[in-house]
């Protein structure tokens, strides 16, 4: 199981090509000592084996005790838990989080070796894209928060204007690139096995595969979840992160670092506002209590209300995408024109 984000081997294909097999190097779920194997998923549900460990105190003395994992643990040194009256914490530490029988900063060693190999994935495709000129969006949300109908939407109204091109993320099943397809817009499908989330290898692979053109509009649905996507940069330059109306507004605040990692956030549904019990102006004040720079437009994805807003947020991150590609061939005809003249000198 990966010590970053908890999800399990599996293969990854990319429209009936596997892609990473079970090799946790390539999809970089690596052990401490380089050895790499596929185990089954973790059932947070099932408790495991009582066991015991000791505490070494300041003083040099030793005690031990015994966790039956069957409740909480109230009693904890180190890298365990410490939990309040009604709560249990396990977001303690350097590591931000808890596995079992593994401790703290072998936890923060293994999750910078991952994002490390991921993070010099995510860099090529940057490279690609701004050499290209290609304004590439990772889109974030839960299950449900109207993501593919969103951008079905979105490519209706754009496609005559742009070339676009989608990837689409989900553990299974092809029915939403399938559904992308319908819309004229090319679509390739990662399907992540167990895997909870892209990851910039994946992507990589799929934009091989695609071959966007120059000055095109990328969308990369990542897989429905809050939690371990804002941890893997795939090259893109925002994520947007989808909030409908139908979850509670509290959701910035229990998953900030999705909201953290975003440039946008897109508050979808709003047509149904009538018919919840869905406080708007309290989820954008969460979503800028973590973090203050979050740009929010309000949309419907059936009604096409605040589409206006968004397609123009969109227009001015592919004139920006545009002019850095400008820069950047610039900047390598430049680099050429000065190895031409060393190579004239002698």
């Amino acid at each position: 199981m990966c010590t970053t984000c908890g999800c399990a081997a599996g293969e990854t294909r990319i429209e009936g090509e596997a892609v990473h097999g079970h090799d946790h190097d390539e999809h970089w779920h690596v052990h401490a000592d380089g050895t790499a194997h596929a185990h089954p998923p973790a059932n947070p549900y099932r408790p495991a084996a009582p066991h015991s460990h000791a505490h070494r105190h300041a003083d040099g003395s030793v005690h031990s005790h015994q966790h039956a994992h069957e409740g909480e643990h109230r009693h904890a040194h180190g890298d365990h838990v410490h939990a309040d009256a009604g709560s249990v914490h396990y977001g303690h530490g350097p590591a931000g989080a808890h596995a079992p029988g593994m401790s703290q900063s072998r936890m923060v060693q293994i999750e910078r070796d991952i994002l490390s190999k991921n993070d010099a994935y995510a860099a090529k495709n940057r490279a690609r894209f701004d050499e290209q000129g290609i304004f590439a969006l990772n889109l974030v949300s839960s299950p449900g928060s109207g993501k593919t109908t969103l951008l079905c939407r979105t490519i209706e109204m754009l496609k005559a204007k742009h070339p676009l091109y989608v990837i689409e993320g989900d553990q299974q099943s092809s029915h939403d690139a399938e559904r992308i397809r319908a819309t004229g817009a090319p679509a390739l499908q990662i399907n992540t096995g167990k895997g909870c989330h892209l990851d910039a290898h994946m992507v990589g692979h799929a934009v091989h595969k695609l071959a966007p053109a120059d000055a095109s509009l990328l969308f990369i649905e990542n897989v429905g979840n809050l939690v371990c996507p804002a941890a893997f940069d795939l090259g893109e330059a925002h994520k947007v992160a989808i909030l409908s109306v139908t979850e509670g507004e509290d959701k910035p605040l229990k998953y900030p670092d999705m909201f953290r990692a975003a440039s946008l956030m897109l508050v979808n549904k709003i047509d149904l506002l009538p018919y919840v019990n869905f406080k708007l102006d309290e989820a954008i004040a969460h979503a800028r209590r973590v973090n203050p720079q979050l740009a929010v437009i309000q949309v419907s994805a059936t009604s096409g209300e605040g589409f206006a807003d968004w397609l123009a947020w969109i227009e001015a991150g592919l004139a920006t995408q545009a002019a850095k590609r400008q820069e950047t061939v610039a900047s390598l005809k430049l680099r050429i024109a000065e190895l031409e003249a060393q190579l004239a000198q002698r």
